[in-house]
């Protein structure tokens, strides 16, 4: 036996610890009808949240999703939750990188969407351990606290006395670890169980009248009636498993009775409204918005239960947690606070769950010497969407609509741009989205294949080091 599987508890298992309480339905036969208003394609938080307001403007949606309905990140991810204390974090200073109107505009509406993530658990009745903890992130330098100190006035600007900025003599308040140089406390953060979450969002959406179909891949999006053009994307896309938007460079904005024929493996439907939420699974169905994702692994571990009072020692106020290095860690109690859930990017590009399990345990080590023969009950991992500027997007683009770019961030910042999608579609809103204003680059040659990773993952390790961070 390789002596690093001596961390792996019995009946280690590389599928996500939640799952142990609400896996993802199976996906089952569909027959799917020959219309609808509204296709939305991904069956995640950011699909389901458009499909269930859409259905409660009157428009059932129906939902594909080529795995089952919540497979992806939205029942793998870490469950930590934020409103602008996340906005831009990969990002070296947000401040310098946007308009200063623009950000404050997106720093609103960032804190809103807290609110109003609050609002809809409370009235769809979801019940997904959420808790409003509050969020602690360890500054790996004292050049990363410079910046914490930025984040903290810009957050202190939208919701006075939200964030406090901790010098590294108080550090023990928050975490029982010597490794960090300080770090910002925000209030408005929250803990959740995400894939009990997306099953109740699920739900949700479907009593509002959308039909869920799992287990369906989407082909191909055409235009209805634009040229031949439209109607062969289609026809290659059920052949060959390609799919394309008929006249990708057209511009933006659908006209007034435009609809779309989407091929599917389990036939085609015309549709009046396409939405695309595919996040860090996006295919080569809709290349436009997969040359502008950089779908990133991301891995998590449990460990074994530890107890509370163990948990406690370290993560005394019991909150989520992240850290400024450029290879992050993220991690928090479980949900019942015996046991500690541990993520990061154990490499930026995709590896074996037992591979990567191995290395958050290492690191995890590292952090917290305490944890020594702590043994670990699942490895997993799962995709994130980064777009190339860092930050969330919702859009519209040759008529077909989009809710893209997590950052790592997604269970508030993707119900809320599900739900402005969808509210795009039913007519607008009373504001126009400031996220909406944000152009979507990508890089010239980028296809969807991240072939950069090994060079940026190097880069980001060498940064970290140069900062003084040891690992």
């Amino acid at each position: 036996m390789d002596p690093d599987d001596a961390i792996f508890a019995p009946g280690f298992r590389t599928t996500p610890w939640w799952w142990e309480e609400a896996p993802p339905p199976a996906p089952s036969p569909h027959a799917l009808p020959e219309e609808a208003e509204a296709v939305v394609i991904g069956g995640g938080i950011a699909g389901l949240s458009c499909a269930l307001e859409l259905g409660r403007g009157g428009m059932p949606a129906l939902v594909l999703d080529r795995e089952a309905i919540g497979w992806g990140a939205s029942s793998r991810n870490g469950g930590a939750l934020s409103g602008a204390g996340s906005l831009g974090r990969a990002k070296a200073d947000v401040t310098k990188a946007v308009d200063a109107a623009l950000l404050a505009e997106m720093v609103e509406e960032a804190e809103a969407s807290f609110d109003a993530f609050e609002a809809l658990v409370a009235r769809e009745g979801i019940d997904c351990d959420y808790r409003c903890c509050g969020r602690f992130v360890g500054a790996h330098s004292p050049a990363a606290m410079e910046t914490l100190a930025k984040r903290a006035a810009m957050l202190n600007r939208a919701e006075p006395g939200g964030a406090e900025l901790l010098p590294r003599a108080r550090l023990a308040e928050e975490l029982g670890t010597p490794h960090y140089h300080g770090g910002l406390a925000i209030r408005r953060a929250g803990a959740l169980h995400p894939a009990r979450y997306t099953r109740g969002l699920a739900a949700a959406a479907a009593r509002a009248g959308a039909t869920l179909a799992g287990g369906v891949e989407v082909l191909g999006v055409a235009r209805e009636g634009v040229g031949r053009g439209a109607r062969e994307g289609v026809g290659r896309g059920a052949r060959e498993g390609v799919g394309g938007i008929a006249r990708e460079s057209a511009g933006n904005g659908a006209r007034g009775g435009t609809r779309f024929l989407v091929a599917t493996s389990a036939g085609t439907v015309r549709a009046r409204h396409v939405m695309v939420a595919t996040n860090g699974y996006t295919g080569r169905a809709t290349p436009w918005h997969r040359r502008r994702v950089i779908p990133v692994a991301s891995y998590m571990i449990a460990t074994e239960e530890l107890g509370e009072a163990r948990v406690r020692a370290l993560l005394p106020k019991l909150r989520v947690y992240g850290d400024t290095k450029k290879i992050l860690y993220y991690f928090r109690p479980s949900p019942d606070g015996t046991r500690i859930l541990f993520g990061g990017r154990a490499t930026l590009s995709d590896t074996d769950p037992r591979i990567g399990a191995r290395w958050l345990h290492r690191h995890l080590l590292h952090l917290f010497p305490q944890l020594a023969g702590v043994r670990i009950t699942h490895g997993w991992k799962g995709n994130v969407a980064f777009a190339f500027d860092m930050l969330p997007h919702v859009g519209l683009r040759d008529g077909m609509h989009h809710a893209l770019g997590c950052n790592g961030s997604g269970v508030v910042t993707m119900t809320h741009l599900g739900t402005v999608a969808a509210r795009m579609m039913l007519g607008g809103d009373n504001r126009a989205s400031a996220f909406a204003r944000l152009p979507m680059t990508t890089l010239p040659g980028y296809t969807g294949t991240p072939w950069f990773m090994p060079v940026v993952t190097g880069w980001y390790r060498l940064k970290d080091w140069r900062d003084g961070w040891r690992a």
